[in-house]
């Protein structure tokens, strides 16, 4: 699952016209910034978002523990490599009435990381 997840973001970061192949190491760097809220660490718990480790490939608004939005849970998004693309460039645009407060990574660079790393969190 990991790399055709892989193979999914990069062919992502390549339709955007770029030779960019997505880097999980710098992704968990910017990875930071999300931190302020969400956590990634294999059983650990919710912040102000949700724990975030294993998302890719999974149902929105299905953590365990956590009080999603309606707009989200009516969603029925799955966390795809594209739909998280589309959520991290700008959530509300996405999903209208989510409760997430961050306005988008405009770098589509960044956000082929961010996904990348997010994949690798297994």
């Amino acid at each position: 699952m990991f790399r055709n997840a892989m193979i999914v973001v990069t062919l992502l970061v390549a339709g955007a016209g770029s030779a960019y192949a997505a880097d999980a190491a710098h992704g968990a760097a910017i990875f930071k910034r999300c931190a302020m809220c969400h956590t990634d660490a294999k059983g650990a718990g919710n912040g102000l978002g949700p724990n975030l480790f294993g998302v890719v490939g999974h149902e929105a608004a299905t953590h365990p523990g956590f009080t999603y939005s309606g707009a989200l849970k009516k969603s029925h998004l799955i966390w795809t490599p594209a739909n998280l693309d589309k959520w991290l460039t700008r959530p509300a645009q996405l999903v209208p009435g989510t409760k997430m407060m961050f306005a988008g990574l405009p770098n589509a660079a960044d956000r082929a990381d961010v996904i990348a790393f997010l994949a690798s969190q297994k």
